[in-house]
């Protein structure tokens, strides 16, 4: 690769993983209070798999730059920028345009990353670990000895999670396929099988009194089944509508059907609450707070990695030129994991 040019990959429109674009350029300059990020790993989320359909709720227009986060190392610094933060290994959240060798972002959404943590480790917690770490703490608000109902358990989301929750000393029921019980079983979750079990009837089983959380990125009827789970005090955070992954019509209906029923549900005299949580909430109003609430989480985030409190898992690294099969393996509901992309 031209270590000066800019290599970069394209979503022309609604296309399978092998119809993205890859596009040659120059390397973008730092403006004022930019910086050039040179990446290092990116990831494959379920954001892009939604995107590459046309069905994420807050759909870019096409042809876009995929990319939902991104670490790397900070080649230029623009004016008014720290020129310290040159050569340092950062992460930043970006919702579009990480899917390249080198990516503008504003310095000021930056978040460094700890000495000792590889890149494609700390890719596996940007976004996972930020919604993880927020639902867990600012939505949920859990506290030691409490049990929390994970969907997902073994997804990307779900796998940093559990492992948080466990840290903070709560404990976890999880549902996953069958085949990834026993390592669910390893850090110390009891799994339960989405697709042969009845989960509310299992969940019940082990806990009569209900749950004080349940983290759900099904939604759909699973958000009223999980609703229905939570003991007097808990807390719902739906976060997705992955049921609706495959289907047509309305992007937005899934969503809003959901911010319906939380809304309903909040306005029940029952001593539960039900949150929606995207991470972008605030951003808009207030940038500032949003930034520092990003920056303080992520590196309690990237602590716990250190600590071990949670290990990276990587499901493969690819280089960005074979995205199409990296898409391909992320959406095959195969792998353990983070698929990353390295430059």
């Amino acid at each position: 690769m031209n270590p000066e040019g800019l290599v970069e990959v394209v979503l022309p429109g609604k296309v399978e993983p092998e119809g993205l674009e890859i596009r040659h350029g120059a390397v973008p300059a730092a403006g004022p209070g930019e910086v050039v990020i040179r990446m290092e790993a990116t990831g494959v989320s379920f954001a892009e798999q939604q995107m590459r359909r046309g069905r994420y709720y807050d759909q870019p227009a096409f042809p876009f730059v995929p990319g939902y986060d991104l670490v790397g190392t900070v080649l230029t610094t623009g004016e008014g920028v720290e020129p310290g933060l040159a050569g340092t290994r950062v992460a930043a959240l970006v919702k579009v345009g990480g899917w390249a060798s080198h990516v503008l972002v504003e310095a000021a959404e930056v978040v460094p990353v700890p000495d000792g943590v590889g890149a494609a480790e700390a890719e596996t917690v940007v976004v996972n670990g930020i919604t993880a770490w927020q639902m867990l703490h600012r939505k949920a608000r859990i506290r030691a000895g409490q049990t929390i109902l994970v969907h997902g358990a073994n997804g990307g989301v779900g796998s940093v999670l559990v492992q948080l929750a466990h840290a903070a000393g709560v404990k976890v029921i999880g549902t996953a396929s069958a085949r990834h019980h026993d390592a669910l079983r390893e850090r110390g979750v009891i799994p339960v099988d989405y697709r042969t079990e009845d989960v509310a009837a299992r969940v019940r089983e082990l806990v009569p009194g209900g749950v004080d959380a349940v983290f759900d990125h099904v939604g759909g009827r699973s958000a009223v089944d999980s609703w229905h789970l939570l003991a007097p005090g808990g807390t719902l955070v739906a976060y997705g509508s992955a049921s609706t992954r495959d289907d047509e019509g309305s992007k937005q209906l899934p969503v809003l059907k959901l911010l319906g029923r939380v809304w309903l549900w909040n306005a029940l005299p029952n001593r539960r609450r039900a949150y929606f949580f995207n991470v972008w909430a605030g951003r808009a109003l207030a940038k500032n707070r949003f930034r520092a609430r990003l920056r303080a989480d992520l590196t309690q985030v990237f602590g716990a990695l250190q600590r071990g409190d949670v290990t990276a898992q990587i499901a493969a690294q690819l280089p960005l030129t074979r995205v199409g099969e990296a898409l391909r393996l992320a959406e095959s509901g195969t792998v353990a994991g983070k698929v990353v992309l390295n430059p």
